[in-house]
């Protein structure tokens, strides 16, 4: 059952940090997920690896644009996700909003507390998602920001210290956004759509929004029953992760098997949300991932999240619907819609979408 209050969680929030620096040797049961959500089923083979994008083609000769093209078509399609490398995305200015947020979940926990959060926006400082109660939970943390357009932001729930932290959170959130700006260039021209189609059917420059979550997943002393964040597919546009350099931890569901993500130096890995699923008519997918527990590591991911404006009703592109191609989505929905079930239910694998999405036809098959 979820909570009557949006301004209140169900239960009483204890950070994961807390738990994990207590040196307890077992996870409390709240974490402990049913045996099949459990980390099985990974792979190890390497004829599973997650396509790599060099991003520089895009501005190249004919020839190397459209095999740029062709290749992000076959990952969004085959997998869902590729990672991206020569993105223009200054490694200094990773550099040091990476280390500011470090620093920040390093900070006493009297200091962090102040910037808790709430349901009703998720902004700030956290250790849920959803308010059902009694949920199971995940083995995580996490600071959440809205970004952009501008005046979406709540800068009292921007961290004064490291006193660098908001400076070097804005230059990286410009950066990512013109990132952005590139790939749905690409996605659009690789579905056989206008190059703007996908910035317009977003909002345009002023439109489109974005977010960011920081995550921090403390060591874990039974890594193998939690998870440190369930399975689940993205409800937003498409998702921009800078992973941990030095421990993996992120897996992305191939068939009946889980895929440990290996990440490429200095690259971001992207995946495509729900709503570009609706907009390609089901052309590429948003696919279920989740992210491990570690019992000797801490990891520090960031997703950056670029999304539809939120009033928008999303629909497939006609010239992807005809005859042959019958629109697979036939009530248009907001964004709007998908993200109020998120923060009710929480991550939650396919589910959250196709629960909402029943007035539709049936999803392609994966």
């Amino acid at each position: 059952m979820a909570s009557s209050n949006p301004l209140e969680w169900p239960e009483a929030v204890v950070p994961v940090q807390t738990l994990s620096g207590s040196g307890m040797s077992t996870v409390p049961r709240q974490y402990i997920k049913p045996p099949s959500e459990r980390p099985s089923g990974s792979t190890n083979d390497p004829n599973l690896r997650i396509p790599v994008i060099d991003l520089a083609c895009f501005s190249n000769s004919p020839d190397h644009h459209q095999a740029l093209l062709e290749a992000v078509a076959d990952a969004c399609k085959d997998w869902g996700f590729f990672q991206v490398v020569n993105h223009d995305v200054d490694i200094e200015v990773v550099k040091r909003m990476r280390g500011a947020w470090r620093e920040f979940f390093d900070l006493p926990m009297e200091e962090k507390r102040v910037y808790a959060n709430l349901p009703v926006t998720y902004e700030g400082y956290g250790s849920r998602l959803g308010v059902e109660k009694e949920a199971i939970l995940d083995w995580s943390d996490y600071y959440f920001l809205n970004l952009f357009p501008r005046d979406i932001r709540n800068l009292d729930k921007w961290p004064k210290i490291p006193t660098d932290l908001r400076e070097a959170t804005e230059k990286y959130a410009c950066q990512l956004i013109s990132l952005c700006q590139v790939l749905l260039k690409a996605m659009s021209s690789s579905l056989g759509l206008e190059e703007d189609y996908l910035h317009s059917a977003f909002g345009g420059s002023d439109g489109i929004s974005a977010t960011m979550r920081a995550n921090y997943y403390p060591r874990c002393p039974q890594p193998e029953l939690t998870l440190g964040l369930s399975s689940h597919s993205d409800p937003g546009g498409f998702t921009v992760l800078l992973t941990d350099d030095n421990v993996e931890g992120t897996q992305v569901r191939k068939g009946d098997s889980w895929v440990t993500v290996q990440p490429v130096p200095g690259s971001f890995l992207v995946n495509i949300g729900y709503q570009i699923q609706i907009l390609s008519n089901g052309r590429y997918r948003s696919v279920e991932h989740r992210a491990l527990a570690n019992a000797d590591k801490d990891r520090h991911t960031f997703a950056f999240f670029c999304n539809p404006r939120g009033d928008l009703p999303i629909t497939p592109a006609s010239e992807l619907v005809g005859p042959e191609s019958p629109a697979l989505y036939q009530k248009a929905i907001t964004f709007n819609d998908y993200r109020k079930y998120m923060r009710t239910k929480g991550p939650s694998g396919r589910t959250q979408v196709q629960s909402i999405s029943s007035t539709m036809q049936p999803e392609p098959a994966a």
